[in-house]
């Protein structure tokens, strides 16, 4: 009967991994790629900061109206003032 059920031990455990050797040199291509990368999202930001800023100052605007202007009109004189009344309860 132990011959029919397979060993579970030797199945179960992995084999020692080593990490690949990795060719000289391979180090420093990521940390160059990293370092363009990090570049180039900065450039980017740079320039959309950039082209906002150069928008928002073409654009400033003005502010135009259709409506006919008033005519110029003496100013109102106001009457002359009264002077307060007290009044004590």
């Amino acid at each position: 009967m132990e011959r029919d059920q397979p060993h579970l031990g030797s199945d179960l455990t992995t084999p020692y991994l080593r990490k690949a050797p990795t060719p000289p040199g391979h180090e420093d291509a990521d940390t160059a790629v990293i370092a363009v990368v990090i570049t180039l999202v900065f450039l980017t930001l740079l320039t959309v900061l950039a082209v906002i800023g150069i928008y928002l100052y073409r654009n400033q605007g003005s502010y135009r109206t259709y409506e006919q202007p008033e005519p110029d009109t003496a100013p109102r004189e106001e009457p002359p003032a009264k002077e307060k009344e007290e009044y004590f309860i």
